[in-house]
């Protein structure tokens, strides 16, 4: 008998090991298809709409994206990223946030 509880108890710690592995694995592939969805998802702050830059960007919601746009079509288009921080309620905390999820081309 206790042959045989030692074989159930180690055939269930490699089960249970085994599991956590491939949970692990799982939240491993999940992380980097999110890290990767983050990097793909890039945003035209001279051609986007309120809506979709509001989408994409943190910290910009729909007044904040209204703004961009206004400024763009009362000043002309940006000539670099860190002239949004020119936009009433876009702060050097946003523009740092997210720099890479922008572009003017």
């Amino acid at each position: 008998m206790p042959l045989r509880n030692a074989f159930f108890a180690k055939t269930l710690a490699m089960l249970f090991g085994a599991g956590l592995l491939l949970s692990s694995l799982a939240a491993g592939a999940q992380s980097q298809a999110a890290s990767s969805e983050a990097v793909e998802k890039r945003v035209n702050i001279n051609k986007a709409d309120a809506e979709t830059l509001a989408d994409v960007l943190v910290g910009v919601g729909a007044s904040k994206a209204r703004a961009i746009v206004k400024y763009r079509e009362e000043n002309g288009p940006f000539t670099t990223i860190d002239q949004l921080v020119d936009v009433n309620g876009i702060g050097e905390s946003i523009l740092t946030t997210n720099k890479e999820k922008m572009t003017l081309e």
